[in-house]
This record gives structure tokens, C-alpha cells and sequence, in this order.
């Protein structure tokens, strides 16, 4: 799943495992059992079932093959947790997630507990690289399912009539963004990918050289409000604007605006994680799939960048701020939602469509063992995005990251950036 650089000391590894376990947890608490139950379509899974799986992630590759006295939490977990691991037995349908009642979010809080019990004295011993490497895959596997815990139960609360806030959240006020200023490259040889240093899942790797014609990209995403000019020109309606699959998509499902969006009268209204809110026409526009990028820039006169492009940019503008973070909105409890595009960086707040499909770098050897059934096996029909959103843990992104979605989900925090050929 990951080839990785793990620097840090037993006691730092374990003060991070318990950051990252209670992080989860804390993402949690706002849910009542039954929100935490409900599945609302195929692609999500329901909160219990994410506490549980990155629970049995740690049970099935890490203390079951290093601890002999180690007895699992429930036999049967090793069934019903397993996501998509062939390499370590069969699984429980995942479409079928929301209909397994029990265990109850109070039995699956105990399995965390059992399971954390058993790590802090695993952590407490001599991994060595190999083992701490482990962790650290274990880690990130979880933050990104801190951010799947996220996205998915926005969907489910959505689907209420009552339109039920997961938390309270702290909203920006409106303001409009200046036009996009582009930011030109002059092409020739690069390279991209991880470099090495650090945690970096095996789809980063390895780095390489890429070519690149002379090109330039826009400094912020498209806001809510050029995607509003999209609409009223008809970007919906306009068969001209679309590929043939997303044309066929787009009829099928009847889109005719963003996910979360609805009008009433003259307004449009977007769900959030803080309940309804107004469209800010300065923020990012979020929650399109690539298709709708795909359109948009091309009604923009322009096009999607690839993930070389995107990278190339990218990279060199990747910084801390003072407080030691990387410079854009990410997953804060209080937020939880774009910031105006004003105030964007290359980083954070939506994820970015690119043109790139999801596929091998040059080179690429998946992770051995199950772990490496992670990634490899999914580089097909599959699009990539690139720089994190405003529900990605600030300390799990990098700028070689890769995440990857089919063309039509628009459930993630998705958005996109501009590119056009100079």
C-alpha cells in the first residue's frame, strides 16, 4: 500500500497514534447511534462501520501477527470490518453496510478501546522500521477515513427532511472574489512525485520526469459564483458542453446544479455540515463531478490541468504558515466547509478535478503483501484530484498526494482549477 520514510521515535509514534485515534472519536461524537447506522447510498458506509474498520486494520496487520497472545475483540469482526482486503479472507457486502444493526455504536466503541489497549503496549515495545512503517500506513489509512466519515454523513443527513446540522459552524461573510490570475509556466522537463522523504502511499511513487508544454493555471478554484454564470447560460442544458458519458449522466440523474444545491424562489441554497446555508458566490464551488469540471472549463474557454501540471505549479508553493500548518482550509471541527476563494491557496478547501486518468506512475510496484491491494488495483475508470479540501487532515497531505475518484461522484469535497495551453 505505502512506500515510506518513518523517522519517528517509539514515544512520538505513539502520542500520534493516539491523536489520530482520538480524532476519529471526536468526529464522532456530535452523531446519535442511529446517525451513526444509516447507509444512504452504495458509496457510503455508515460512521460505526469507519470506527470499526480502521479498528480492525490495526487488529489484522499489525497485532495479530506480532503479539501471540493477542485475542481478537469478536471473530466474526474479521468479516464484517474488512473492506476490500482479499488477501486476508471474505467480506461483507459493502452495499449492505447499513442494514447490520449490531454490533451498536456502544460495542464498537469498546472494540476501539480493546484494540487501543493492545497498541499502547505493542508501541511500548521494539518495532523496529518495519513495524513503525506499519503504524504510520495504519495512521494516514485512518485520517482518510476521517474525512470519508465526513463526506459520508453529510449524504446521510442531507437525505432528512429536516436538514439537520452535524454541528455548529463558523461561516465566513459573503464576499466577492477578484477574476483568477493566471500563473504561467514555461514548459520543458520536470519531475513529479514523492521524493522520498517522509510517509507516501505507493501510488506516489516512483518519481519521475514528465515533459510539459508551456501552460498556465488559474491562482484560486472556480467560485460558486462563476458557476452560477455556468447555469444561467444554460451549462445544464448544453449537450455541446459535455462528454458523451456525462451528457448521458447528467439525463439519467437530472442534474441541474451542484450536490447539496436546491432553489427556493429566487435563491440558491447549498446543504452543509452546519445545516442550509445561502451560496456564497465568492467561495469555492464543491461537490461536482468530473464531468461538471470537464463542462465547465470548456464553457470557461479553458480546460482541466493534468496532474503534471498541477504538481509542477503546485510543489514549489507548498509552505507553513506560523502555526505550523500548511497554508489553506483544512479539516478544523468549526469549519468544515470552503473558505472564499480569495483567500484560497493551492492547497485545501476542495479537492481539484484534473484530466489526468488514475493510473501507474512509470515504474510503479504496488506495496507487498494485502496492504498492497490498497491503491494498484483501483487505477482504472477512475479520475485524479489533487491538493486536499476543507475535511482532509492538514498533517496528512503532501504535495505529491493522489486521490482518485470515478467521474460521476459528487459526494466528495470536490471542486476544480483552471488551466489553459499559452
Amino acid at each position: 500500500m505505502a512506500e515510506l520514510t518513518t523517522t519517528q521515535a517509539p514515544t512520538e509514534l505513539a502520542h500520534r497514534y493516539r491523536h489520530v485515534r482520538e480524532l476519529t472519536e471526536a468526529l464522532a461524537r456530535p452523531l446519535s447511534p442511529e446517525d451513526q447506522t444509516v447507509q444512504s447510498m452504495p458509496d457510503v458506509s455508515p460512521t460505526k462501520w469507519h470506527r470499526a474498520h480502521t479498528s480492525w486494520f490495526f487488529e489484522t496487520f499489525l497485532l495479530a501477527p506480532r503479539q501471540e497472545r493477542y485475542r481478537a475483540f469478536h471473530p466474526a469482526y474479521a468479516f464484517l470490518f474488512n473492506s476490500y482486503y482479499e488477501g486476508v479472507g471474505a467480506r461483507y457486502p459493502r452495499p449492505r453496510r447499513g442494514v447490520v444493526s449490531r454490533p451498536g455504536v456502544d460495542e464498537v466503541t469498546r472494540y476501539r478501546r480493546h484494540v487501543d489497549e493492545a497498541m499502547g503496549r505493542l508501541l511500548a515495545t521494539e518495532l523496529g522500521t518495519d513495524g513503525r512503517d506499519l503504524v504510520e500506513l495504519g495512521l494516514h489509512h485512518e485520517q482518510q477515513h476521517q474525512e470519508l466519515l465526513l463526506m459520508d454523513i453529510k449524504h446521510v443527513l442531507s437525505c432528512s427532511p429536516l436538514e439537520p446540522a452535524y454541528a455548529t459552524l463558523t461561516f465566513d461573510p459573503t464576499r466577492s472574489s477578484p477574476p483568477p490570475r493566471w500563473v504561467e509556466h514555461a514548459g520543458g522537463r520536470g519531475e513529479i512525485g514523492h521524493d522520498g522523504a517522509g510517509f507516501g502511499f505507493d501510488n506516489e511513487f516512483p518519481r519521475h520526469g514528465v515533459h510539459l508544454e508551456p501552460f498556465a493555471m488559474a491562482d484560486r478554484p472556480v467560485t460558486c459564483g462563476e458557476w452560477l454564470a455556468f447555469m444561467d447560460d444554460g451549462g445544464y442544458r448544453r449537450p455541446d458542453l459535455w462528454l458523451s458519458d456525462g451528457w448521458a449522466t447528467v439525463q439519467a440523474e437530472g442534474w441541474e446544479s451542484p450536490l447539496y444545491w436546491s432553489r427556493v424562489v429566487d435563491d440558491w441554497w447549498l446543504f452543509t455540515l452546519g445545516g442550509p446555508q445561502l451560496v456564497d458566490p465568492g467561495e469555492p464551488v464543491c461537490h461536482v463531478s468530473y464531468y461538471e469540471a470537464d463542462a465547465f472549463a470548456r464553457w470557461a474557454g479553458a480546460r482541466l490541468p493534468t496532474e503534471a501540471e498541477w504538481e509542477t505549479l503546485a510543489a514549489p508553493r507548498w509552505g507553513l504558515d506560523a502555526a505550523g500548518r500548511p497554508r489553506g482550509t483544512f479539516l478544523d471541527p468549526a469549519i468544515l466547509h470552503p473558505r472564499p476563494a480569495a483567500e484560497a491557496s493551492f492547497f485545501g478547501d476542495v479537492w481539484q478535478w484534473t484530466s489526468s486518468a488514475y493510473s501507474p506512475y512509470p515504474g510503479f510496484r504496488p506495496a507487498p503483501g494485502a496492504v498492497g491491494e490498497y491503491n494498484g488495483k483501483f487505477m482504472v475508470n477512475q479520475y485524479v484530484l489533487r491538493g486536499g479540501s476543507c475535511v482532509t487532515p492538514a498533517d496528512h497531505l503532501r504535495p505529491s498526494y493522489r486521490n482518485f475518484f470515478p467521474p460521476a461522484a459528487r459526494w466528495p469535497f470536490t471542486g476544480l482549477r483552471l488551466a489553459r495551453d499559452t
